[in-house]
């Protein structure tokens, strides 16, 4: 099993990353484990609280059962991974997402790099860096379309914590990654480089 973090800013691309390299390698043979699926649940907090909960703070992240199932995963033991809604910024109780083992385990989120312990379960460590202007533009776009905000919350969420949380604990973690991919997911040329490289490992596994 060949286990791959892929990092990076809100709206660096690193979903574009991801399926590209699921594109070039066979689909049955890769699985992805968002970090965003272990969000701590945050059914408890008000309205006006979830509104000013900070997304983007390591401690936001449930490391404990990521890492837990990552290993467990790494055993051959079929996981049962939690979903979570930023709209209700809460924890489904009772839906979850069932993944077995595969060749290619891709973990991605915006901290991945960040957990000393997560990074020591990955065998190839990826940053997906971009210009500061376009995540902000793909971040708008996103949290619109997908998680029913506005641009007035979109704004001040980047100002408040997207920002200050990428120039304390995003952008640092980049010194921890083998291979950074500049120009986030329109980088074809360093994508393509990646997928040989995870082909050849795949390979290498399989003698």
């Amino acid at each position: 099993m060949l286990i791959i973090g892929i990092a990076g800013g809100s709206g660096s691309g690193k979903t574009t990353v991801v399926k590209t390299i699921i594109e070039k390698l066979k689909k049955e043979r890769v699985r992805v484990i968002p970090q965003d699926s272990y969000y701590k649940d945050s059914s408890d907090l008000t309205d006006e609280e979830k509104r000013v909960h900070n997304f983007d703070h390591p401690d936001s992240i449930d490391w404990e059962l990521l890492n837990q199932q990552l290993k467990e995963l790494k055993e051959g033991k079929t996981i049962e991974q939690p979903v979570y809604s930023y709209i209700s910024c809460t924890r489904s109780k009772t839906e979850k997402v069932i993944v077995e083992p595969a060749d290619v385990i891709i973990v991605e989120g915006i901290l991945i790099l960040a957990n000393k312990e997560l990074r020591d379960q990955l065998d190839i460590k990826i940053f997906v860096d971009a210009d500061d202007d376009d995540r902000l533009m793909r971040v708008i776009s996103r949290d619109i379309k997908e998680r029913g905000k506005d641009v007035n919350w979109v704004m001040e969420r980047y100002q408040r914590t997207v920002k200050p949380m990428y120039l304390q604990f995003i952008e640092p973690s980049k010194r921890y990654a083998d291979v950074i991919i500049p120009q986030g997911g329109h980088n074809k040329v360093a994508i393509d480089i990646i997928t040989a490289t995870v082909e050849r490992e795949l390979k290498n596994l399989e003698k």
